[in-house]
């Protein structure tokens, strides 16, 4: 999933019009506050933020991305109307991964999008179950070249799983690990995030096996 953080409406729906009609999932916001709380619940695979905003600039949100241990190393391109050396070097050295100038060519914020995924995605550690691809220091989950949107437990379930390919864990380890031990729901909750998880997995899901009367796991040959 792509977010893209921009507050100019018709910029913002023709971007996400256009990544959706690549076969890119995206979702854009008009707002920080409103990225902040979708990052709450899931991390993109990739940023496009405008610097330009209301109620905090992009440099800013830029330096509390790369502040963050879960978002450290969350691809970045800088999408703004500050076109200068300056204003390049300032946002490059503040830890963008990359700068498109406006106005910019659908093309080559395309190719600039799909080309910063290749150079990241080949250096991070990967984890596969068939047609599933999980990294980790990216929080990217994708089915084939499909990107899959999880809640923050599902996908530190799925992490936990795919890890460990092989080993079975038991529902009360998996709230330990997940939930944590100040937890006091039940057990059955591992099963309904379980359920979801496979459905947006769609045939994918299929590698998360149920170990009957124990609990899940992810077999070491899929």
């Amino acid at each position: 999933m792509i977010y893209l953080l921009e507050d100019d409406d018709s910029i913002r729906d023709f971007v996400i019009y256009t990544l959706n009609s690549q076969g890119m999932e995206a979702k854009g916001f008009e707002r920080p506050s409103a990225f902040w709380d979708a990052c709450a619940e899931a991390l993109p695979s990739l940023l496009l933020l405008d610097v330009m905003l209301p109620e905090e600039d992009g440099l800013t949100i830029l330096k509390k991305l790369r502040a963050d241990g879960k978002t450290a190393r969350l691809p970045i391109i800088l999408l703004t109307a500050k076109s200068t050396e300056y204003d390049k070097v300032l946002g490059l050295d503040g830890g963008a991964d990359d700068y498109v100038a406006k106005p910019f060519g659908m093309m080559e914020l395309l190719s600039r999008i799909r080309a910063l995924l290749r150079r990241t995605e080949t250096t991070e550690e990967q984890f596969r179950a068939g047609d599933l691809t999980v990294i980790p220091a990216k929080h990217i989950v994708r089915v084939g070249e499909r990107d899959v949107t999880l809640t923050q437990k599902e996908y530190e379930m799925l992490c936990l799983l795919i890890r460990s390919k092989g080993k079975v864990f038991s529902r009360e380890q998996l709230i330990e690990s997940v939930w944590g031990y100040a937890f006091t729901g039940e057990t059955r909750t591992v099963d309904v995030h379980v359920r979801t998880l496979r459905q947006k997995l769609g045939d994918a899901g299929e590698c998360i096996e149920t170990v009957r009367g124990y609990g899940y796991k992810i077999g070491e040959t899929v």
